[in-house]
């Protein structure tokens, strides 16, 4: 039987340390990706404009970093000496990563298509749904930086910590289409908050995607 191993622990003491900085590099980048989000949702409250735009921009620029260290990472993998059991598992780490990006990033263009100004109720909401997206994401990195340390008590944990703010995001997002549901928004409006907030949930979705795969490779290395 095939030794059980973190391929993350393992990567950052091994030849191969090069994929796993780039590793901790996407990760990084898929982090500024959802803050910028949030910058642009609180400026978006707050209606600034110019910052509103700027936080928009500095979204697909890190997508498109990240997106560059993807396909580093995957032309790498591709002519490492991995096994394959961890060769899927780091391309299953990229490709869920950039899942989150991708979301973010369609997040990120709904809310620039919007002009309308919502009322307290929606941007409340919002604003809340915003915040769990961040707390999801910090919460994903300190597992993965545990996992890197062995640290597999903490990993799943902090797992667990994102496990339920996305169920938490799931019921916010009830909150934020009741609020626009009664705001008597324009048409255009409220076809675009109703999809601002699929895709808020979305993201939170992805967040968990990458903590559950995670949470398996702990699992499996213990």
């Amino acid at each position: 039987m095939r030794e059980t191993r973190n391929i993350f622990s393992w990567l950052s003491k091994a030849e191969e340390n090069y994929i796993f900085q780039d590793a901790q590099k996407h990760v990084e980048e898929t982090c500024k990706t959802v803050v910028h989000f949030s910058e642009a949702v609180k400026a978006f409250i707050e209606k600034d404009l110019k910052a509103k735009t700027a936080a928009i921009e500095m979204v697909k620029e890190s997508e498109h970093r990240a997106d560059v260290l993807r396909l580093k990472m995957v032309d790498e993998l591709s002519e490492s000496l991995f096994q394959p059991p961890d060769r899927e598992d780091l391309m299953h780490f990229a490709l869920t990563l950039d899942k989150i990006t991708d979301w973010t990033s369609g997040a990120a263009r709904i809310l620039g298509f919007i002009e309308d100004e919502f009322p307290q109720s929606v941007l409340k909401n919002m604003s809340s749904a915003s915040d769990l997206i961040v707390s999801s994401i910090s919460k994903l990195k300190d597992a993965i930086d545990a996992l890197a340390k062995n640290n597999f008590k903490e990993t799943i944990a902090r797992y667990e910590d994102v496990d339920r703010l996305e169920h938490e995001a799931d019921d916010q997002k009830k909150l934020l289409i009741e609020a626009i549901i009664h705001a008597n928004l324009e048409p255009v409006g409220l076809l675009l908050s109703y999809q601002l907030a699929e895709y808020m949930e979305g993201i939170t979705d992805k967040i968990e995607d990458t903590a559950h795969l995670v949470r398996r490779i702990a699992i499996r290395a213990q």
